[in-house]
């Protein structure tokens, strides 16, 4: 059985203005997307009945939090009959899935699911208050971790990327690969924040952040906001891009919702995520045509591919010493719009809109060479994780 039975489809998508410092709010950033978004699918606000975001209202400092869905709701005086944001979901997408579920439950129609991020502009006027600020006592996780200098996922990702390391021989210049490959990619990309051609040089010589990585390794924080319209299949018909099918999905986590408590640190939540996928579909891992793969850090793409089932378990630097095997006119493309590393930190979103112009052919000069139909779209890492098929028929 496919994912809620082939009832939920993904019709329209947009894209903000996206940089760095651009000084926009993210409210403003997300009605732009949002915008952009209804119309690309040919609807109009009025068809909108539902609306999906994450995070939610959390309290979190430094533009992590763009807007909310009361936010969007409310600017766009949207009546809806489903509404849904929270944190404690599969990644970043897990509300997207909720929304597929809510409408092929019949309880929306069109759902309008977004994430807007204005981090690099946030993050910048934080840095300014912090010279006059006052240190506060560390709390909840930090507790465990700022006494010993682990302030940063960088440190704790560091940490599983070693291990990986130590148990199967990844080397920096493998991670280094992947690196140039979304650099190369992004290039293409008129939206990516970094363009610029990378060599393996400039990669190793980069200031180093976290053992293993060093400044490249890390994505970019970044001013933007995705919108994704989804919809129930028997409304998607005369609209202005072919329906793309959820085909299937993955929101297990088998092992507890933490950073550093696996069993096998050779693997993350990712893993959990993609086995339940391959479950619910007749599909394998060989029938998919390119990828579009989280890489808030190099090594979170290396987990994808291995959760998907494109490599062997420990047999990831093999893989990403074959660049035939993911660039752009390879075998199965990864992350062709240049992923977090090189177009910026959309926090998840942007692979799935990057998949979907990807299917419609809609791309531009970094659009994939050859004839695509299925895409493995993957979101988030550590302890939560979400993936989909997105199958165009």
């Amino acid at each position: 059985m496919t994912f809620v039975e082939d009832r939920a489809v993904i019709t329209g998508v947009g894209q903000s203005q996206i940089g760095r410092r651009i000084g926009r709010t993210g409210i403003d950033l997300a009605l732009e997307a949002a915008e952009r978004a209804v119309a690309h699918a040919g609807l109009t606000f009025d068809d909108i009945d539902g609306i999906a975001s994450y995070p939610g209202p959390v309290a979190a400092e430094g533009g992590f939090v763009g807007a909310t869905t009361h936010d969007v709701r409310d600017a766009f005086g949207l009546r809806t009959t489903w509404h849904v944001s929270g944190v404690e979901t599969s990644g970043q997408i897990g509300t997207m899935l909720d929304a597929a579920a809510a409408v092929a439950s019949g309880r929306a129609t069109h759902v309008l699911c977004f994430r807007s991020v204005w981090e690099a502009t946030a993050q910048a006027a934080g840095r300014a208050a912090a010279l006059t600020g006052k240190a506060v006592r560390a709390s909840g996780h930090s507790e465990f971790r700022m006494p010993f200098g682990a302030a940063s996922p960088a440190n704790w990702i560091g940490m599983y990327a070693q291990r990986y390391m130590h148990e199967f021989g990844l080397t920096r210049e493998q991670l280094g690969k992947l690196v140039i490959n979304a650099r190369h990619n992004a290039g293409l990309n008129p939206q990516a924040i970094y363009r610029d051609p990378m060599t393996m040089d400039d990669y190793l010589n980069a200031r180093m952040v976290s053992w293993p990585f060093g400044l490249y390794d890390c994505d970019v924080p970044a001013d933007g906001a995705t919108a994704v319209i989804v919809s129930r299949r028997e409304a998607a018909g005369g609209l202005a891009n072919a329906p793309i099918s959820i085909e299937a999905a993955g929101a297990a986590l088998y092992e507890r919702h933490s950073w550093d408590q696996r069993a096998d640190l050779t693997t993350m939540a990712s893993h959990d995520a993609a086995a339940s996928m391959w479950e619910t579909t007749s599909f394998t891992a060989g029938d998919v045509d390119f990828a579009t793969l989280y890489d808030g850090f190099s090594y979170l793409c290396t987990q994808w591919i291995e959760a998907f089932g494109f490599t062997e378990h420990g047999k990831v630097g093999p893989f990403l010493d074959d660049e035939e095997n993911y660039r752009l006119e390879g075998r199965l493309p990864i992350n062709p719009h240049g992923g977090q590393l090189s177009a910026g930190r959309l926090h998840g979103y942007g692979f799935v809109h990057e998949a979907c112009v990807q299917l419609w052919r809609q791309a531009g000069e970094r659009q994939i060479p050859k004839d695509v139909e299925l895409a493995a779209v993957g979101v988030g890492g550590g302890p939560e994780a979400g993936c989909m098929l997105l199958h165009l028929a």
